[in-house]
């Protein structure tokens, strides 16, 4: 199979299994690895990954976003985006933190380019997922959002970190977890749009929680 678009590495299914592997491994030895998080999600989420096209091409705004392929990059300019605004939390996200949106990973080992492209926009858009939900990027705010994230598109990836990242939670952030995250998770997840499908870039300058309002995303408990 020749490359379907740039840094496409193809495999087959037999290098698939293996790279699904020795990913699996060594992400959860050391859950900072997000290479290996992210080459596990590129050969395990086929099927869900074409679910989520089929959702997005039903509506109006993820065919707009797969025909346009926005892509989040240091250069989308928030500075000047008014108090109170999606655009104003989300740049105090990035400076709170010290987040570059140009170093999530680029897809590799997806062998179709329109899924690569949906794999890309899931990375991409998780700072944004941040701002929306209230959550923090600890270890017990990446799990809500990991949470919310499999009841939203069904990724296996999203499953393996919702399953297994409470191993690395002491007993008081474990049951802050199962009794306000997971409910929580749980219920936006299914009541909320599609957040995959909605074009960020166009909505900066909205006011936070009239985006959250249009969206019918209540963001998670204190």
């Amino acid at each position: 199979m020749p490359p379907l678009y740039r840094g496409h590495i193809p495999t087959t299914s037999a290098q698939k299994v293996v790279v699904a592997g020795a990913a699996a491994v060594r992400a959860l030895a050391n859950p900072a690895r997000a290479d290996m998080i992210a080459a596990l999600g590129e050969v395990t989420g086929r099927v869900a990954l074409e679910r989520l096209r089929s959702r997005l091409r039903s509506s109006e705004g993820g065919r707009r976003l797969l025909a346009e392929r926005p892509v989040v990059t240091s250069a989308i300019d928030t500075r000047g985006c008014p108090p109170g605004s999606f655009g104003a939390a989300y740049e105090a996200f990035l400076s709170r933190h010290r987040f570059d949106p140009d170093d999530r990973s680029p897809v590799a080992l997806v062998d179709d380019e329109e899924l690569a492209y949906v794999v890309l926009r899931y990375r991409q858009v998780h700072d944004f997922w941040h701002v929306l939900c209230g959550l923090p990027p600890t270890v017990l705010g990446e799990l809500g959002l990991k949470w919310f994230e499999l009841v939203q598109t069904g990724l296996p990836v999203a499953a393996l970190s919702a399953v297994f990242g409470p191993l690395r939670l002491g007993p008081r952030q474990r049951a802050k977890l199962a009794t306000k995250y997971i409910p929580w998770a749980l219920r936006e997840g299914q009541r909320a749009t599609l957040l995959l499908s909605v074009h960020y870039e166009a909505e900066l300058e909205t006011p936070l929680d009239a985006l959250r309002a249009s969206l019918s995303l209540t963001p998670a408990p204190k």
